[in-house]
């Protein structure tokens, strides 16, 4: 299952370059519809489907991981003043030799589930907002592949637009609340500043970070990410095709290192 990470990353850049020739041709004028989307608390129907892949994982540094995060965020309309933003994430995993002896993985991770109560109308400064609880569910097929604990806590995001450029930040914390009492307790925070630039033509360039600090075990990782990201339409269907590299600037212990890759599909439905 060992790969050549610079072959993937060619294959990236060769899909990213087709999907943008494919979307100059089909191209219409859908910058709002971009910056809708950066709005992790927008009343925007969407799936993303996010690929990820790392490498220089476990206590030899050999492993590597293959990551699909199935994400799709549902909004509703509670009265005229509130929308409920449903955040689903559904791993599907992919690795070896990310633990000694073990071999390979395949299968499902542990589900997260956030729901954020946002205003439908920005501050008089103009930031949007939105917070409420969280879920960790533990649905892992491999007890490799999950914590097998269930576990809850607090999310919550702030977001500006000015012009083209959007920014904001999107936290959470989580404990473990009952499970498999062999498997350590954790109590995790999670915090992703990010900063985007979306053009008249609706490409999106984007800089974040995902750190996450356990705070029994004292562990944390920073990967910072760089990615681009255009929407186009195939027939009737909105679509918006994006990827990027990070890279790892601290990990915990057996986690990953160095490079890593990220490849998005989101299906957008707009009312």
């Amino acid at each position: 299952m060992k790969k050549n990470f610079y072959y993937y990353g060619r294959i990236v850049v060769a899909s990213l370059f087709v999907f943008f020739m494919v979307s100059s041709a089909l191209a219409q004028n859908t910058e709002e519809l971009a910056k809708e989307l950066v709005n992790p608390v927008s009343s925007l129907i969407s799936v993303p489907f996010q690929f990820n892949y790392d490498s220089n994982i476990g206590a030899n540094d050999k492993g590597e991981r293959f990551l699909l995060n199935v994400q799709p965020v549902l909004p509703f309309s509670l009265n005229e003043n509130w929308n409920l933003i449903s955040r689903t994430i559904v791993p599907v995993i992919s690795q070896d030799d990310v633990v000694i002896g073990e071999g390979s993985q395949f299968g499902v991770g542990d589900i997260v589930q956030s729901f954020f109560f946002s205003p439908k109308k920005p501050t008089k400064s103009g930031w949007i907002w939105g917070a409420g609880p969280v879920f960790v569910l533990p649905t892992a097929s491999d007890h490799l592949l999950g914590a097998d604990k269930w576990a809850g806590g607090i999310t919550g995001v702030v977001f500006k637009q000015q012009g083209p450029w959007s920014y904001g930040v999107l936290v959470n914390h989580v404990w473990s609340l009952a499970g498999d009492d062999k498997r350590p307790d954790y109590s995790s925070s999670y915090m992703q500043p990010f900063l985007s630039y979306t053009t008249e033509t609706a490409t999106t360039f984007s800089i974040n970070t995902e750190a996450t600090y356990e705070w029994k075990s004292s562990q944390s990782s920073i990967p910072v990410s760089v990615s681009v990201s255009h929407i186009f339409r195939i027939g009737k269907q909105l679509v918006n095709i994006g990827g990027g590299i990070r890279y790892w600037a601290k990990s915990a212990d057996n986690g990953p290192e160095g490079w890593g890759a990220r490849f998005n599909i989101v299906l957008l439905f707009p009312k």
